[in-house]
């Protein structure tokens, strides 16, 4: 979508296009899509590296509180 936004941008301005009224129209809608979709890579980007750079976090081990876990405690009734 970057590619494809850009791509009619230049085409726009190669062919002349650019020059009329719904050609600047065009252009804009064209350079918007591109602009929205290259954020959006961006911060997906961002994001990934950010989760690569935290330790995993582990999970906790089997024991004690595991069993205690499986069994909840019996609610008294008055």
């Amino acid at each position: 979508m970057v590619l494809g936004g850009l791509g009619t941008a230049v085409w726009l301005f190669v062919s002349g296009q650019a020059g009329t009224v719904d050609g600047l129209f065009l252009l804009l809608t064209a350079l918007l899509v591109a602009a929205v979709f290259l954020l959006y890579l961006v911060f997906m980007i961002r994001r990934e590296m950010e989760s690569d750079a935290k330790p995993a976090v582990t999970p906790a081990k089997a024991g004690a509180g595991a069993a205690a876990a499986k069994a909840p405690a019996p609610v008294a009734q008055a």
